[in-house]
């Protein structure tokens, strides 16, 4: 497994991360147990949950049952600000959210500290100093040895460094935003921001919700135990014909070289600018192993040319 620096700290994660958002939902403790030992056994060191995965401290609660001796083999990310109560008290980025959103956390992963901390989406009703401050002081605790952020708008993420600069405390180090094949967005504002202030790109949704692995076909209806046949919003966010008609060229382009759309994907990721590891989610320890194995394809510029002109023509 290849090692990378996240952006310009000296935390060190594997080339491909454990997204934890199914456990504790669509997988069940002992599943999630054999994903969580197989990860780790194939090199996998940065594991990224929240808060809110698994209605509200479900992912956390089975990552503290099942890491035990092994919490201290991995990078542990989690996030917070996302609502934790239906009515509106528990979110956020105030000083006081933060302060005992951390402890929370902590509880259910049944650790002393957090690895990487990180904003799940900015908060528009608190200052960035307030929430700078906050986490600042956490990682002088030793609760927190980093802090990220995710879902920030390249003029926030600017925000964030200027005033961490200024106030001459710990500045985030990473950003986790969706990036794949088949959406590029960040490429216009938020890639070029993380590439100037040196942050660690943790792209999610790697595979679209799995539209990249080629397991759908067009036209035919997705199977029932799938993603996409479980969330029609999610269907309906993907399958569109301009990602079908992008999947198809995307699909022949691999083959033609000896290589799966799974392949592709992930090593095109992990080609980027920026970016540190590739977190994808599993069910079960096969994909974690076809993840670990996806990222090994090294493109040529002429290529890397071929996938800009079927991915932005």
């Amino acid at each position: 497994m290849e090692i990378r620096n996240l952006g310009a700290s000296g935390l060190r994660v594997s080339a491909v991360g454990l997204g934890c958002n199914n456990f504790g939902q669509r997988t069940d403790l002992e599943t999630s147990r054999r994903v969580i030992h197989r990860a780790i056994d194939l090199g996998i060191t940065l594991f990224d949950t929240a808060d809110i995965y698994a209605g509200q401290g479900g992912s956390e609660t089975v990552l503290g049952a099942v890491l035990g001796d092994r919490r201290k083999d991995i990078v542990l990310a989690t996030k917070y600000s996302k609502p934790m109560a239906s009515d509106g008290t528990k979110q956020g980025a105030s000083r006081r959210y933060i302060m005992s959103a951390v402890e929370a956390s902590l509880k259910r992963l049944k650790t002393d500290w957090i690895d990487l901390y990180q904003q799940h989406d900015y908060d528009p009703l608190t200052p960035m100093d307030e929430s700078l401050r906050a986490l600042d002081d956490l990682i002088h605790q030793g609760k927190v040895r980093y802090i990220g952020n995710s879902n920030f708008p390249a003029w926030r993420i600017a925000e964030a460094e200027f005033t961490a600069r200024a106030m001459n405390v710990n500045r985030f180090i990473s950003c986790q935003d969706e990036y794949s094949l088949v959406v590029r967005d960040i490429e216009k504002d938020l890639l070029p921001a993380a590439q100037e202030y040196r942050l660690g790109l943790l792209p999610f949704f790697p595979l679209a919700s799995g539209l990249l692995t080629g397991k759908y076909q067009r036209g035919a209806a997705a199977p029932a135990d799938t993603r996409f046949g479980k969330a029609p919003a999610l269907r309906d966010r993907y399958v569109t014909p301009r990602n079908e008609d992008m999947v198809e060229k995307l699909k022949a382009f691999a083959q033609s070289r000896g290589h799966t759309l799974l392949e592709l994907a992930f090593s095109w990721l992990a080609a980027r600018p920026q970016v540190s590891s590739v977190i994808a989610g599993a069910t079960r320890p096969e994909q974690v192993e076809q993840n670990v194995n996806a990222i090994g394809w090294k493109f040529s510029a002429e290529e890397m040319a071929e996938i800009d002109k079927i991915t932005k023509g």
